[in-house]
């Protein structure tokens, strides 16, 4: 059994798995850790918590985060401007079809990592060269999707809310538009799209939930009968659990399934 604090470095980023060994810590404390990267600073998440752990080894907590270690990270942020602004000058200068969004440092200052998009592969040798030049340490290009780009600038989505992925959400899970298709969404590009261009990521919050009430209810289409008599069902409406059927006479009446159940007469073809 060992004591393991999950710890976050972004505020929807995800949440790693640290050894605490005795540190007291509670969530929302800065802590510096150890990474592949080097040191980290980072914020609690998840207390401490004893665990049976037998897989991946795992990275260890060095200290609580002092005064020294904000300062440090001040100091690291206006390095990280600094190489933003030099590198997007660079990019002016060779020409690249790249943008650039943001440069992350480690806590020790030994690599720096800059994200851009792109619409396909970008050669920045001579953009490597220039930057170890300036800042004489190791340098990392990558390339991440627009997705990433909404997630690290923000934003208010169409529900007037704060973005989700830059708000809470840790992964992009697969967005599908048979998913907008099983609620009964428009599907009109501009109304189910983030502003990412990309098929809004909230599509797939309720899907399990829409996929498991419709399971309960007759199909679009089937014919019914009813203690009115017999029709076609033609809307429904998974959220009140109800369905809308047309009878012979061309009248339209609704039903919960509650009542499709308890009733004796109903039956479906």
């Amino acid at each position: 059994m060992i004591k393991v604090a999950g710890v976050k470095f972004k505020t929807a980023g995800k949440i790693y798995d640290f050894k605490s060994s005795a540190f007291v810590l509670k969530e929302g404390d800065p802590v510096i850790v150890e990474t592949e990267q080097g040191l980290g600073f980072g914020n609690i998440a998840k207390p401490p918590a004893e665990v049976d752990h037998t897989g991946k080894k795992l990275k260890q907590i060095v200290r609580i985060a002092t005064e020294e270690d904000f300062r440090k990270r001040e100091e690291i942020k206006l390095l990280e401007k600094k190489a933003f602004d030099y590198c997007i000058q660079c990019i002016d200068d060779l020409g690249l079809l790249m943008n650039l969004f943001s440069v992350e440092s480690t806590f020790d200052r030994n690599k720096l990592t800059f994200f851009y998009t792109a619409d396909g592969r970008i050669d920045f040798r001579e953009l490597i060269k220039l930057l170890v030049k300036n800042f004489s340490i190791r340098i990392e290009m990558r390339q991440v999707g627009i997705r990433n780009l909404s997630k690290h600038c923000g934003g208010i989505g169409k529900c007037g809310r704060e973005l989700c992925c830059s708000s809470f959400m840790h992964t992009f899970e697969p967005v599908s538009i048979k998913m907008a298709k099983e609620q009964g969404l428009s599907l009109n590009p501009t109304k189910i799209s983030g502003v990412c261009g990309r098929l809004m990521c909230c599509l797939t919050f309720e899907n399990q939930t829409y996929k498991h009430l419709k399971r309960q209810m007759p199909k679009l289409g089937k014919n019914i009968t009813i203690e009115e008599g017999r029709g076609k069902v033609i809307r429904q409406n998974v959220l009140k659990e109800s369905i809308t059927i047309r009878l012979e006479d061309n009248t339209e009446i609704e039903k919960s399934i509650r009542q499709l159940s308890n009733s004796k007469k109903g039956s479906t073809k």
